[in-house]
């Protein structure tokens, strides 16, 4: 029964060395075990102990041998060998794990890049090239597989920085009964066909470019915000205090093209808006001396005159005048009264004495 309980881990490294190991502290308490081994198929097999052993916490927990056929078996005793706790007999083949790519070489042409490596010398049949690569805005590793030891993918992005890395694959199961791959390739950044130290100098150039681009567009907002205010501020000042034209624009071709000569700007220009004239019939004005001739005539028909106006002495002739000027005076809604004469005024009218 402990024979089926024990678990073993095998891997053959390129067929090079060969590693077994088992889980001691859980299936043999606090007992050190030992480790033999043999390549041979023969009945007269030669067992060798183990030369280098794995420890876990000063117990040996797996063994460290130099592969040497294809053919192994192997046998777990307790600490003094008197008796078998394990044994197996197993293919060496089938639990190879490769090395790592030798050599790996990029190829970029436009957005293609293909990926070879140096060919293994053995089992070149059961080999696959595996590449992996992802750009900074990538989560997740994107992968492709082929044939050993030639990969390439297309659609890359020159303006992007790409992490590749690549590894052999032993195929399963017509190679090996456990799926081995070999370690990682040491991780290569490239954009645009260029080998960079890192993505992060990318990530740097862009995060600057990124500042400098976010400064000129604050330095811009500065400067616009007081454009937009002054703007709001003038025309708040304009409906609140509007602003009083300037004459010498209005009257610049006066001044420059006729030198103040008023009569000729206006015969000239259509400057002048020409008020509407209200027009306006006179009344028909008689004067006095005619009222009185016309009296005199109808005399002898109607009786004595009675005169409207009575001049004295010396002042006969300038009443008389009054008179006449009193008659162009237009037709008023006022009377006025002034040493004796009755005038008639309007809101327009005055008088000078």
């Amino acid at each position: 029964g402990l024979k089926d309980a024990i678990i073993t881990k095998i891997i053959n490294f390129n067929n090079e060395k060969m590693q077994i190991t088992w889980a001691s502290r859980e299936l043999f308490h606090n007992e050190n075990v030992s480790f033999s081994y043999t390549f041979d198929e023969g009945k007269h097999k030669v067992w060798k102990p183990c030369p280098t052993y794995l420890l876990d916490q000063d117990y040996n927990s797996g063994c460290l041998f130099k592969t040497e056929g294809p053919t192994l078996a192997i046998s777990i005793r307790n600490s003094n060998g008197s008796e078998e706790l394990f044994s197996k007999k197993l293919k060496a083949d089938f639990y190879i794990k490769p090395n790592p790519p030798e050599n790996v070489t990029f190829f970029w042409k436009e957005d293609t890049v293909t990926v070879s490596c140096n060919k293994p010398e053995r089992a070149v049949k059961c080999l696959r090239l595996e590449l992996q690569y992802k750009s900074m805005f990538d989560k997740e590793w994107q992968s492709r597989t082929s044939r050993c030891c030639r990969v390439g993918d297309q659609g890359f992005d020159s303006r992007k920085c790409y992490s590749f890395r690549v590894r052999l694959k032993r195929l399963v199961p017509h190679c090996n009964i456990v799926d081995y791959s070999s370690d990682w390739e040491a991780e290569t950044f490239w954009m645009n066909g260029t080998l960079l130290d890192s993505c992060d100098d990318d990530r740097t150039s862009q995060s600057n470019t990124v500042i400098v681009l976010s400064c000129l567009l604050a330095v811009l907002l500065m400067m616009l915000i007081p454009l937009i205010l002054l703007c709001k501020w003038q025309r708040l000042q304009m409906s609140v205090m509007p602003a009083i034209p300037d004459p010498k624009y209005i009257f610049a071709d006066l001044l420059n093209d006729h030198n103040g000569n008023f009569q000729e700007w206006l015969d000239k220009t259509d400057h002048v808006v020409l008020q509407t004239k209200i027009e306006y019939e006179e009344p028909e004005c008689i004067t006095e001396a005619e009222s009185q001739q016309e009296d005199e005539k109808n005399s002898d028909k109607q009786g004595p005159l009675e005169k409207i106006f009575t001049f004295s002495g010396t002042a006969e002739n300038s009443d008389l005048k009054a008179a006449q000027i009193a008659c162009l005076i237009p037709t008023s809604n006022t009377i006025a009264s002034f040493a004796g004469f009755h005038i008639l005024m309007n809101d327009d009218m005055y008088v000078t004495l």
